[in-house]
């Protein structure tokens, strides 16, 4: 397998780029000791922000992760021509088929998925071209369901013996959440398959306005035809060094207090921490160009779409707390590699024994040991590369000669043209 790797290393000072359930920055122990730590989750939503937002100029970033999807295809079913009854209906069946509904809020489904403009456009397409019967069923349904039930999970919902889910009708006795599920599936499974996936199945990509999503992937329970499996990787942003979370105490003036009163108007407590991470991140650049993921794009598009993606990963940053504890930095060294063959292989084990802070902090000694490791790699296990240059913060450069080896140091736009000349 091909495949596309960056390894970079920056610096973040006072921030809380990534919290857990008690508001603390996420931590981890590695070789020992506690780590600063930010959850690939978090960093991958700055990059699809920026990409689909700042970088994106051909339209292929447009996926949205989201649990009001259903408004989007009621909206296409309505340009289409259908009646607003029956496209709400359809829409709350489309909810359901791929997320289960959820009752307690109208419109929304229980779990969050992953589509474009275009899968809108397919689904609405698909509902809008059923049988008139099998429209009516699902607008029956909708209406018969029990909709208390639906807060229930289906597996414990026991179906009543002998009663046949499609000859509900309002007014009757209502659909267990089951029956409603199945009923659902039923009309809606084999044109939903066909439309994604082609006639024979597993023949048809994704929509051009999908990038993101052949890249991140897509998880659907319900219906495994429209899974996508992430071409992209990432690992959790570790410290190269040991990092303790701190506490900044703060108060806050109130500006309509009288001048004799004393005090402030507020105080509270925030955590923080500062760090030097390695971040890691790889591409299968055989998956991306693949029948499931970007087949219909020509080469052009797909190495646009890479760019993006590479641009996006080295200049994103989670967005916590942006406007007290700004965290916004770029790398101080990233390095690209291309591999033909094998899988992507991070460079994390050059930091199992913690950094220890020097007069030139902690970046200098990260690079030199991440590239020291890179090329043990290369000689220990036999690993090779047919790519693998080096952007470096210019003041550094003389500091990390010695240690670069082998690898060659460019612009950022050298190496970007450099990676996407290998994308298939």
């Amino acid at each position: 397998m091909k495949h596309l790797e960056l390894h970079i290393i920056q610096s973040v000072p006072v921030a809380c780029l990534n919290r857990d359930d008690l508001n603390s920055p996420k931590t981890a122990i590695f070789g020992g000791v506690q780590r600063a730590r930010v959850s690939s989750q978090s960093w991958k939503r700055a990059i699809r922000e920026m990409a689909g937002k700042e970088l994106d100029n051909s339209g292929h970033f447009k996926g949205k992760r989201s649990r009001l999807f259903v408004e989007k295809i009621f909206s296409s079913l309505i340009t289409l021509g259908e009646s607003e009854v029956t496209a709400n209906a359809l829409s709350l069946c489309a909810g359901h088929y791929l997320a289960k509904l959820d009752p307690k809020q109208e419109g929304k489904v229980k779990t969050l998925v992953f589509l474009s403009p275009m899968e809108y456009k397919i689904f609405a397409d698909v509902l809008f071209s059923l049988k008139e019967e099998d429209k009516q069923k699902l607008v029956d349904a909708i209406s018969s369901v029990d909709k208390e039930k639906l807060a229930k999970d289906e597996d414990n919902d026991e179906d009543v013996e002998g009663e046949e889910p499609e000859k509900a009708k309002k007014g009757e006795k209502k659909l267990t959440a089951k029956q409603f599920g199945k009923l659902v599936a039923k009309i809606l499974k084999t044109p939903v398959e066909k439309a994604f996936k082609g006639e024979k199945k597993e023949t048809k990509s994704l929509p051009k306005d999908a990038a993101d999503i052949a890249l991140f992937g897509r998880m659907v329970a319900n219906d495994h035809s429209l899974t996508v499996e992430a071409s992209s990787m990432f690992s959790h942003a570790l410290s190269t060094h040991k990092a303790d979370n701190e506490i900044d105490f703060f108060s806050a003036v109130d500006d309509l207090q009288p001048k004799d009163e004393s005090g402030a108007g507020m105080t509270g407590t925030l955590e923080f921490n500062s760090a030097n991470y390695y971040r890691f991140a790889a591409l299968n650049l055989d998956m991306l160009a693949d029948k499931d993921h970007l087949g219909a794009m020509t080469r052009e598009e797909r190495q646009s779409v890479v760019r993006t993606f590479v641009e996006a990963t080295v200049k994103a940053i989670p967005t916590a707390r942006k406007n007290s504890m700004n965290g916004n930095t770029l790398p101080i060294y990233m390095m690209g590699v291309i591999r033909e063959k094998g899988h992507p292989i991070q460079l994390v084990n050059a930091f199992e024994a913690p950094v220890r802070p020097s007069i030139s902090g902690f970046a200098v000694e990260s690079i030199n040991r991440m590239n020291t490791e890179f090329a043990d790699i290369q000689n220990t296990w036999g690993v090779d590369s047919v790519f693998a240059k080096a952007v470096v913060k210019n003041s550094l450069k003389e500091q990390i000669k010695k240690d670069l080896g082998s690898i060659e140091t460019c612009s950022f736009s050298e190496l970007l043209d450099g990676m996407v000349d290998y994308v298939i």
